[in-house]
Parts: C-alpha cells; structure tokens; sequence
C-alpha cells in the first residue's frame, strides 16, 4: 500500500503513544480514521488535536478483550465509510511478576488485550479489507517478542504469539495471492505511558533488587523512540509491504543479539540484570 489517501485506517489504542501518533501522520496523509481505545478522555484528545469530521472521522470506546465489542466495531466503521483498508492492533497493557507469584487474574487480563485482541481485531476485520480490493494488518508485537526477559513472562507470551500469529497470516495470504498483506512490528522502548500503567507485583523487587517504583523508572530509561519516530517507521514499513518492522536502534540491538546467540542470550540478559541490582 504506497499510498493512505482516502484509505479507511482503523486504530486500536488511539487514546495516547504510538496509536496517536499514527492517526496524526495518517490523517496527514489524507487517510480516514476509525478510532478506539478504552480511555475516553484519551480517544477525545487525539480527536480534537485532529480536528477532522465526521467524514473522515469516527471514534469509539473499546474494550479490544471483548469479541463481540470488536466485530461491532468493525461492521460499524464499514456501515459509516463504506469500507476498510488497514487495521492497526495497537493497543496493549504491561505486567511485572515471576511466573511463580503472578496471579492467573493478572495473566488473563494481559493476554485478553495483548494477544486475543489481536485476533480479534484480525479476524473482525480481514474480511472488509479483501472486501475493500487493497489491505494491510498491522499487528504490534515487541522486542519482548524476539527475547524472554525475567519478570514478563506475561508479556513476552503475548508478544511471542502476536509475533507466531502475524507471520503465519502473511504466509496464508501470499499463498492465496490476498490483496491483504499483513506485517509484524517489534518496538524497542518507546516514550509511552505503558510502564506507568502497569501492574506490578512484589515479585518484581525479588528479581530486580529494588522497589516497584525503581523498576518502572529504571524501564522507563531504556525508552529512547518517541511515538512520532515509531508511527513513521511503521508507515514506512506499510508501504515497503514490509513482513517486520523493528523500531529504534535498541530492537535491531535485541534482533541482532537473538540472531548470533539464539540461546545463549538468556545469560547475558542474567549477567545485565544482576550488574543493574547492584548499582
């Protein structure tokens, strides 16, 4: 897809980060937006900073861990546009714990959002972008999605699999000549609010040898990519029709890493963690 003018996009997690930073150079491109995040406030925001109307714009609170919420939403944006090129699956959530103490509620609740919608949003809406002649999945996997990292065993579970799903999409869709592409994005550190919004359990102090509070505030140090660098280089990634995407010089960093030492890496990543608790 080379070109966003006119194409219905619609946006998951659109409230804030990288998801309105995607409707900010789309809609500067001359796409139509479907919006949604589970935040209002955050979704009016991006809204009014658009300042765009009702034929190149709708918005919608969701809850992308409720299936039914999410074909709603997407027969909705199909009723009020009349079609649908590109579904991003944006939105997610972050949680701190070891596999031993993180509780099964914890758990669920990342991987309804992380992963399941996700599929939900594929599923809902991949048949109006065949419909539509010309459409493209974006699904937003990690750099947790290319390496296991101590305490987000959630996380890296739901990215791993966003990461399994997307690939074998895009295979499916080749081998039937689709005019859907899809494309797998692994972020480094972006400057978001995720880490202030996460949940952390105790366990988390165990492992880094400090307080929850520390352990955000020592993540949020690796965040180097603003959201407005991360939606540019997925666009960009759109139109190369690009399998993966990898944002910021930390995940190519991780990507290379995992390539040489495919298991070896678990140590390093030991030996890094250790060496951090002792500053």
């Amino acid at each position: 897809m080379k070109n966003f003018k006119d194409k219905v996009a619609v946006i998951t997690g659109a409230g804030s980060g990288i998801g309105r930073a995607l409707a900010q150079e789309l809609a500067s491109a001359g796409a139509k937006l479907a919006l949604s995040d589970i935040n209002e406030a955050g979704l009016k925001e991006t809204a009014d900073l658009l300042g765009l109307g009702e034929d190149r714009l709708m918005t919608r609170k969701l809850d992308v861990a409720d299936r039914q919420a999410f074909y709603d939403f997407a027969d909705d944006v199909v009723n009020h546009f009349g079609y649908a090129n590109m579904i991003f699956n944006n939105a997610g959530v972050a949680l701190g714990a070891t596999v031993e103490d993180m509780n099964y509620d914890d758990f669920e609740w990342l991987m309804n959002i992380n992963f399941w919608g996700v599929v939900y949003g594929t599923k809902a809406f991949l048949p109006y972008l065949k419909q539509a002649g010309e459409g493209h999945i974006i699904n937003i996997s990690s750099i947790f999605g290319l390496v296991g990292i101590p305490t987000q065993s959630a996380y890296n579970a739901a990215k791993f699999a966003v990461r399994g799903f997307t690939e074998s999409l895009r295979i499916e869709l080749e081998m039937e000549n689709s005019p859907v592409s899809c494309t797998s994005v692994h972020p480094g550190g972006i400057k978001t609010n995720i880490a202030k919004a996460a949940r952390m359990d105790k366990s988390v102090e165990r492992i880094t040898g400090g307080d929850k509070e520390k352990a955000i505030q020592d993540f949020e140090k690796l965040f180097r990519t603003t959201p407005a660098e991360a939606a540019s280089t997925i666009l960009k990634g759109v139109r190369g029709n690009k399998r993966r995407v990898l944002i910021g010089s930390d995940a190519v960093a991780v990507d290379t890493m995992q390539r040489l030492l495919p298991t070896s890496y678990q140590k390093l990543v030991a030996m890094g963690q250790k060496y951090m608790n002792k500053k």
